[in-house]
């Protein structure tokens, strides 16, 4: 019997985040699991070589969502996205997955939690300290994500971070 586990990544493209997500990916159907990855957007002309092997099951969920507004909204954007990537996790993967690896955005783990799906997340750095704050418009915008942020983290089963700085 595969045990299951669940990758979910915003953008499986070439970068540190993606390395390590995909490194972890490997090990563990290296060791026996049934992998799945579940991403916004995955070109596999730009993205690792090993997402391109079969075991890792890479899927590319909502990229017809856009990834701005008019330049804008990035965050809000890259949480909806990730929202609906969540939402097609619920409907479609079997609830004996052992666990979700929920990487970067924060947003989706209450309603995986809510779902019965057990969750980690990857929390690379606070997405509330990386940005500017000048524009009182940006501040008002900033509000409502940092809300998200905060009141979301708590709903994973486990948080890794990848420094003491950022715990």
């Amino acid at each position: 019997m595969y045990q299951r586990v669940v990758f979910l990544h915003p953008d499986l493209g070439i970068g540190g985040a993606e390395r390590l997500i995909v490194d972890a990916a490997v090990a563990v159907s290296q060791s026996g699991y049934q992998v799945r990855m579940i991403t916004n957007h995955y070109e596999p002309t730009h993205a690792f070589e090993e997402t391109q092997k079969s075991e890792l099951n890479v899927i590319s969920v909502a990229d017809w969502f856009p990834r701005a507004i008019c330049g804008r909204f990035m965050a809000m954007c890259a949480y909806v996205r990730l929202l609906l990537a969540s939402i097609y996790l619920i409907l479609t993967c079997n609830k004996k997955t052992d666990i979700v690896v929920v990487d970067q955005i924060s947003a989706p783990l209450p309603i995986l939690n809510m779902a019965g799906f057990k969750t980690l997340f990857y929390c690379h750095f606070p997405d509330l300290l990386l940005t500017d704050r000048r524009s009182c418009l940006k501040n008002l915008y900033r509000i409502l994500i940092d809300f998200v942020e905060e009141r979301s983290v708590g709903w994973a089963n486990k948080i890794v971070v990848n420094s003491k700085f950022t715990g």
